[in-house]
């Protein structure tokens, strides 16, 4: 079972692609997982025959759990004598494995999908499926919502039940359970401290007016505060590098790359927060790129395991619903993450000619949680204080062409 991000402890194996005996290639779909947070196909690290399934689908099993044996051609031939005592093992679980595209497709969803298409009372025939052999995902099922005028519900949650009482008790699903133990587990692992700084945007907002509509034309999607935001962490945090860390043990282990992880919401069922990788390195351009293709392909259920491994800092930007200030919860085992709060225009105190003045500027809030067993106060506020002055001196119009 691979690992799906630092946080993530277990998956579910919802299908196999394979039957035992069966000779898989190299990044072939050999099976595919579901979490909390996503459901994936997984390909074969190498090719050879499938000699051994060990987990059936439906299974829930921690991370790094043994799934199958791949024989490779490269073990000797002593290895084959347990042979018979393998086969055995792997014969009940033949009939679950749902390969054939012939089959009912409502045999081959996912406890994700099934419970989706409860809750909204659909039934797999409504649906038209995207994955492999025509297989329904969650993503498949949201469109169909989101499509349907008498579906209200284009966010659905868990089916209330009524007490009878004046209460609703609604039963969180399997990716809140997950989330609410990840969140309590951070808060009582970190000694969390916050810290903000008022930032202005007026050199943002001159780059992203400047650009704004030739970009969008071109690539499709908007020009966002996030990316320029990303740019200045990126930059401070080669000033400040006890930020873009881990805490394992008692040691504090920094690194050298930025990997930075994006926090996505999926239309109110969760969050998930895919990486960016090697994000000190890219230009903002590069980066809004890199940002919306991740938080796309996180919508429509298309993240693979790497896309949530090897974070060292987290941005969640909670400025789209108009927030003033967010005290984020660590996402372990880094030592920081920050809140990006709505920008909106307000009036500020400036100096023109040597004289102060009042002028209508766009300020929004930037809002650090940080690690206190890491980190001091001091250290972390020099670091806002170096993010500020990058965001607010720099000359960003040059940075979109």
């Amino acid at each position: 079972m691979p690992q799906l991000g630092e946080t993530v402890s277990e998956g579910t194996l919802t299908i196999w692609h394979k039957s035992v005996g069966d000779e898989v290639t190299a990044n072939e779909v050999l099976f595919e997982i579901g979490t909390d947070k996503v459901e994936m196909e997984v390909p074969a690290p190498t090719s050879g025959v499938l000699k051994e399934i060990r987990v059936d689908a439906g299974e829930t099993v921690g991370v790094g759990t043994i799934l199958a044996v791949i024989d490779d051609g490269s073990a000797p031939a002593a290895a084959e004598t347990p042979a018979a005592k393998v086969a055995p093992a792997a014969a009940p679980a033949q009939p679950q494995r749902q390969s054939a595209p012939s089959r009912d497709k409502s045999l081959k969803l996912s406890p994700v999908v099934r419970k989706l298409l409860a809750e909204n009372n659909l039934q797999p025939g409504q649906i038209t499926g995207t994955g492999r052999d025509g297989r329904i995902k969650r993503g498949d099922v949201l469109a169909f919502l989101k499509g349907t005028p008498a579906a209200p519900a284009a966010r659905p949650t868990p089916m209330p039940a009524s007490s009878g009482d004046g209460r609703t008790v609604v039963p969180f699903n399997r990716r809140r359970q997950m989330t609410a133990e990840h969140m309590v587990r951070s808060k009582a692992t970190s000694a969390h401290v916050l810290q903000a700084v008022e930032v202005d945007f007026s050199n943002v907002d001159a780059a992203r007016k400047r650009a704004g509509s030739k970009w969008k034309a071109k690539e499709g999607f908007s020009l966002s505060y996030l990316p320029f935001i990303a740019k200045a962490v990126c930059d401070a945090i080669a000033e400040f590098p006890k930020i873009n860390a881990h805490v394992e043990g008692e040691n504090l282990v920094a690194f050298d790359a930025v990997n930075l992880a994006i926090a996505v919401d999926l239309d109110f069922e969760g969050l998930v927060a895919p990486v960016v990788r090697d994000a000190g390195s890219m230009a903002v351009v590069d980066l809004a790129r890199a940002i919306n293709d991740i938080a796309a392909r996180a919508r429509r259920d298309a993240l693979g395991p790497d896309d949530f491994q090897g974070a060292t800092y987290t941005i969640s930007n909670n400025g789209t619903f108009g927030t003033l200030i967010t005290a984020p919860i660590i996402n372990q085992p880094q030592v920081a993450i920050l809140s990006t709060d709505a920008v909106i225009k307000k009036p500020v105190a400036v100096v023109v000619d040597g004289t102060d003045a009042v002028a209508v500027r766009p300020v929004g809030v930037l809002a650090q949680s940080f690690d206190h067993r890491a980190i001091d106060g001091a250290y972390s506020a020099a670091f806002l204080r170096r993010l500020k002055d990058i965001i607010e001196t720099r000359e960003w119009a040059a940075a979109v062409p």
